[in-house]
C-alpha cells in the first residue's frame, strides 16, 4: 500500500499517522492507539458514503468480530466518531500488519515455486476454512486482500461484502431471504477475474465460491499471469461462466498439484472442492505425501465430505444407496416383519432385479436352497441379514454402463467381487462365508467410489504406482498424496454414512503389518486377514497371463497359509474354484468383459505351465527359486488345479451361452450341485421345495439352460402341470407344459415319452421328422430348438417331470458322465418324494 503522509488528526483516542490505501468509500490509515501503546489500521468511512457502503461497514464487523484466526487480520473496535455538526462518522480499528498485500508482493515476483505457493495458500484457505465453519462465505478473495506480514504469514482482510450461509444453502436449497450478513443476496458481487460462476450468475453464496477464487489465486502464483485476461469487467464476468479457466500447460507442475488446482477451478461447483478445508487437505497432502491421516480424524476430512455431498446431488452410483439406508433400518429393527423388508425391497425395481439374479447364483445356492422366484421367498429363505448383505454387494454394480470410464470401473468392480469370492471359498466355516465375501469385497469400496467419482485422481493414483509396488500400502500411500486421505479411510467413512453394520466396518478395513504365523480363530481379526489375503491372491491372478501369473499366486499362497491353517496347494486351488464360481456370478449379473481386457485373467483359466524358478518335485511340493536366483527351494505344498475354460464375455448373451456349452464341461458344477442336494436330503426331513429348488437351479446353471421347470401331477385331472421354474420365460413355459400321459398312443410325443419314463434329450427338433412330432400345443407356445425331459416315476407311473431347454439348436449336449449326474439330481427328487417329506 502506499505511504502518503498527511497532516496529524484524530479519531476518538487514535492519532492518525498517514494514509496506508483508499477506496471507493473508505480510506485505511496507519493509526496510533495511545491507550495500548500499538500502532493500528484505521478503516474510516468517507462522509458522503451510501447507504449500501455503511452496510457493507456494519457487515464487514460483525463478520470479523466473530473470527480469531491467526490468519484473520482481527477486528479491534467498531465505532463512530462524533463530528460537531455533521453526522457521525464510521470506523472500524484492526490488527496493524506490517508487510504487503500479495498483489504488491506479485509485482516483485509474478512467478512463485510450486511449494512455496501452496504453503502460502495453506494458510489463505485456513482462515476461510474458519470463516465457512461460521457460516460466513468471504465472496471477494483476491491478492490485494491478502496481507504478508514479516513473519510470512498470509492475513485475509475485507470481509465487507461476505454473506452467511443459510442451513438450505448449505444442503443445496438456495438462500433464504435475509441469510447473508449484507445486502446483496441475488446480485452480482466480487471482483471479476476472481468471481467463481455462480457468484458471476448472482446465485446464493456457498463456500465454494471461496474455493474457486483461491484456485485462480494459486493459478496465478504458479503461471506469474492473470489466469483471466479481460479488460472489461462485464466480459470478464460472461465468460467465466461460458469457459473453463486453466492452468496454462507451460507450467511445471506435477499432475497432483495440477489436478488440485483444476479441481478448484471446476465450473460445475458439484464438481469443485466444496469448501476450504477440502482443498486444504487435498493441498496439504501434495505438500506432505508421507503424512499419515489418523482413521479418527479421516471420518470428517474434506474429501470425504465432499464425496458425500457428491453422492447426495448425483445419485446414479450408487444408484440405490436410499433404498441400502431403509433396507438396513428394517432388516436390524426387533420389530419389523418380513412383509416389511420384503416391502422396501420391492420399492426399487433395480433392486429387485438385482437381489433375485444374485440368490439364484452358485454363490448364494446353499444359503438360498434353489431358484427363488419373489423376493419374499428369498426373504424367507435367506433371512433378514442375507438380504440385506446381499444389498449391499449389489449397490457396487450399478449404472456402471453409464459412465465414459466404464471399462476401467468395470475392471475394479471384477476384481473386488473376485476377491469377495475367493474369501468366501477359503474360509470353511459356513456360517463365515457370507462375511468373508462381503468384508473383502468391501476392502475396495474407497478404491471403487474414488473410481466413479473422481477418475482423474484415480488415475493420478494408478500412474503413480506403475513404476512402484503395487501393494496396499503402497496404493494407500499414493491416495493420501493424491485424495488428501487413503482409500481405506474413505471407504469406512461412507460405510458409516451408510449405517453399515458395526462388524462390517470394522472388518472392511484391511489388517497392517506382517502376516500371522499362526492360525488365526474365527471373528472379526480373522475376517480382515481373509479379505487381505483374497485381495492378495486377487492382484496375483492379475498378473500376466502364464508363467508369471502362477509364479505370484504362488508366492501369495505360500504367504497366507499359515494365517489361514491351510496349505498353499488348497490356496491355489480354492482360486481356480473362485474363477468358475465368479464366471457364474458375471453371467447372472450380464456383466460382460472385452477381450483383451485385464479382468478377463480372473474368469479364465490359466495353463497348468511351470513358472520360471518353480519345480514341482516328486512327493507333490512345489519348489519356488529364492529372489536372484534360478535353483528352486521347497518351501510349500502347492498344486494348480484344472484352470476354468476360456469364455468370451464380449460376445452376445446367446453366443456366450452356446459358447460356454461347446468349451465348458457342466460337469463340476453338477457334481458340486448334487453334492449340496444330497446334503440336503440327509439333512433329518428335508424339506421337498428347498431340495427341488436346488436341483433346478443346478441344472439350469451348470447346463446354461434359457429355461427349467418342474411339473407335477395333478391328482384331479392326472395332467403333468408347470409348478415352478427359473428363466426369463418360466412362467410362460409353465404354463404351457398340461402334459396328459393317458394321450401317449394318440401321438403326443410328450405324453408318450413321460408314460414310458424316457430320459430324453431332443438336439434339434427344428428340421426333419422329428418337427412334426413336436405336439400342437408344444409348437404354438414354447417352441425350443433343443430340451431335455427327465420324468419322475412312482410304481411305473410318471408323478412329475423336469423340463430343461435352451434357445440355440445342438447347443444343449451332455457326455454320458454328465447325463448320468443329472439322472442322479433326478433320482435325489424321486427319493424325497418317496419319503414322503413336505414342502
Amino acid at each position: 500500500m502506499s505511504a502518503v503522509l498527511t497532516p496529524a488528526r484524530r479519531i476518538g483516542r487514535f492519532e492518525l499517522q498517514r494514509v496506508l490505501g483508499r477506496g471507493a468509500q473508505a480510506t485505511v490509515w496507519l493509526a496510533h492507539d495511545p491507550r495500548l501503546d500499538r500502532d493500528v489500521a484505521l478503516k474510516l468511512l468517507d462522509p458522503t458514503a451510501d447507504a449500501q457502503s455503511l452496510s457493507e461497514w456494519l457487515n464487514e464487523a460483525r463478520a470479523v468480530s466473530r473470527l480469531a484466526h491467526p490468519n484473520v487480520v482481527p477486528v479491534f473496535e467498531a465505532d463512530e466518531y462524533e463530528r460537531p455538526g455533521a453526522a457521525p462518522q464510521p470506523y472500524l480499528v484492526f490488527e496493524f500488519v506490517e508487510g504487503p498485500t500479495l498483489q504488491q508482493a506479485r509485482r516483485q515476483r509474478p512467478a512463485w515455486p510450486a511449494k512455496e505457493a501452496a504453503e502460502l495458500m495453506l494458510g489463505v484457505l485456513d482462515a476461510l476454512a474458519a470463516a465457512h465453519a461460521q457460516g460466513i462465505v468471504h465472496r471477494d478473495l483476491k491478492p490485494s486482500n491478502v496481507l504478508l506480514g514479516s513473519d510470512g504469514r498470509p492475513r485475509v482482510m475485507d470481509f465487507g461484502i461476505a454473506a452467511r450461509i443459510s442451513d438450505k444453502t448449505l444442503t443445496g436449497g438456495g438462500a433464504a431471504p435475509g441469510a447473508g450478513l449484507g445486502s446483496s443476496l441475488g446480485a452480482i458481487v466480487g471482483t471479476p477475474g476472481y468471481m467463481s460462476p455462480e457468484a458471476a450468475r448472482g446465485d446464493a453464496p456457498v463456500p465454494a465460491m471461496d474455493v474457486f477464487s483461491a484456485g485462480v489465486m494459486l493459478a496465478e502464483l504458479l503461471s506469474g499471469v492473470p489466469l483471466l485476461r479481460e479488460t472489461d469487467p462485464m466480459r470478464a464476468v460472461q465468460r467465466v461462466q461460458e469457459e473453463d479457466l486453466k492452468l496454462p500447460d507451460s507450467v511445471r507442475v506435477d499432475d497432483v498439484l495440477r489436478g488440485i488446482v483444476q479441481r478448484a477451478l471446476a465450473r460445475d461447483v458439484r464438481a469443485r472442492y466444496d469448501g476450504a478445508r477440502s482443498m486444504h487437505a487435498a493441498l496439504s497432502a501434495w505438500l506432505h505425501p508421507n503424512a499419515e491421516t489418523p482413521p479418527e480424524t479421516a471420518l470428517a476430512h474434506g474429501t470425504l465430505e465432499f464425496l458425500l455431498r457428491r453422492m447426495r446431488h448425483k445419485t446414479d452410483f450408487p444408484a440405490m444407496s436410499d433404498s441400502v439406508v431403509r433396507i438396513q433400518r428394517v432388516a436390524t429393527s426387533d420389530t419389523e416383519s418380513l412383509a416389511s423388508l420384503s416391502s422396501e425391497i420391492l420399492k426399487d425395481v433395480a433392486l429387485t432385479k438385482k437381489l433375485l439374479r444374485m440368490v439364484n447364483t452358485v454363490h448364494f445356492s446353499q444359503a438360498a436352497g434353489g431358484g427363488v422366484a419373489t423376493v419374499s421367498r428369498a426373504v424367507a429363505l435367506v433371512g433378514f441379514a442375507g438380504i440385506r448383505n446381499m444389498a449391499l454387494s449389489v449397490v457396487l454394480m450399478e449404472h456402471m454402463g453409464d459412465k465414459a470410464h466404464a471399462a476401467v470401473l468395470k475392471e475394479e468392480f471384477l476384481r473386488a467381487l473376485m476377491a469377495g469370492t475367493l474369501a468366501s471359498e477359503l474360509t470353511p466355516l459356513a456360517r463365515e462365508g457370507e462375511d468373508a465375501f462381503l468384508s473383502s469385497m468391501f476392502q475396495n469400496l474407497g478404491r471403487l467410489l474414488t473410481e466413479y467419482y473422481f477418475p482423474e485422481e484415480a488415475l493420478q493414483v494408478r500412474q503413480q504406482l506403475r513404476a512402484g509396488a503395487h501393494d496396499g500400502a503402497a496404493r494407500e500411500a499414493a491416495a493420501r498424496r493424491v485424495l488428501g486421505l487413503g482409500y481405506d479411510d474413505l471407504g469406512q467413512g461412507v460405510a458409516r454414512a451408510w449405517g453399515l453394520p458395526d462388524n462390517l466396518q470394522r472388518a472392511m478395513r484391511p489388517p497392517e503389518g506382517d502376516v500371522p504365523g499362526r492360525v488365526l480363530l474365527p471373528g472379526v481379526d480373522r475376517l480382515r486377514w481373509l479379505g487381505r489375503s483374497a485381495n492378495a491372491l486377487t492382484d496375483a491372478l492379475l498378473t500376466d497371463d502364464g508363467a508369471p501369473q502362477q509364479l505370484a499366486l504362488l508366492k501369495a499362497a505360500v504367504l497366507y497359509a499359515p494365517a489361514l491353517g491351510m496349505t498353499a496347494r488348497d490356496i491355489v486351488a480354492k482360486a481356480n474354484d473362485a474363477r468358475g464360481k465368479l464366471l457364474f456370478l458375471t453371467q447372472a449379473m450380464n456383466l460382460h468383459v472385452a477381450r483383451g481386457s485385464p479382468a478377463r485373467r480372473l474368469i479364465e483359466g490359466t495353463p497348468n505351465v511351470p513358472a520360471p524358478g518353480v519345480a514341482e518335485l516328486a512327493d507333490g511340493t512345489v519348489a519356488v527359486a529364492r529372489p536372484g536366483t534360478s535353483a528352486p527351494v521347497a518351501s510349500a505344498l502347492v498344486a494348480s488345479a484344472p484352470g476354468t475354460s476360456a469364455l468370451d464375455m464380449s460376445a452376445p448373451p446367446a453366443a456366450a451361452t452356446q459358447a460356454a456349452a461347446t468349451q465348458a464341461s457342466p460337469g463340476p458344477a453338477l457334481r458340486d450341485g448334487l453334492a449340496q442336494v444330497r446334503a440336503l436330503a440327509a439333512n433329518g426331513q428335508p424339506k421337498l421345495n428347498d431340495v427341488l429348488q436346488s436341483v433346478l437351479q443346478t441344472v439350469h446353471l451348470a447346463l446354461q439352460c434359457r429355461t427349467v421347470v418342474f411339473c407335477l401331477r395333478d391328482p384331479r385331472s392326472g395332467l403333468l402341470t408347470g409348478r415352478f421354474g427359473l428363466g426369463d420365460d418360466q412362467a410362460a413355459v409353465c404354463a404351457a407344459l398340461r402334459i396328459d400321459p393317458a394321450q401317449a398312443s394318440n401321438g403326443d410325443m410328450f405324453a408318450a415319452l413321460c408314460a414310458r419314463g424316457a430320459d430324453t434329450l431332443i438336439a434339434d427338433a427344428t428340421t426333419g421328422p422329428l418337427a412334426q412330432k413336436l405336439p400342437s400345443w408344444y409348437r404354438s407356445t414354447v417352441n425350443a430348438p433343443t430340451f431335455l425331459l427327465l420324468p419322475l416315476m412312482h410304481k411305473s407311473a410318471p408323478f412329475g417331470l423336469i423340463y430343461a431347454d435352451k434357445a440355440e439348436a445342438g447347443s444343449l449336449k451332455l457326455d454320458a458322465p454328465a447325463l448320468g449326474l443329472v439322472k442322479a439330481l433326478r433320482d435325489e427328487v424321486v427319493q424325497v418324494f418317496g419319503r414322503g417329506s413336505g414342502g
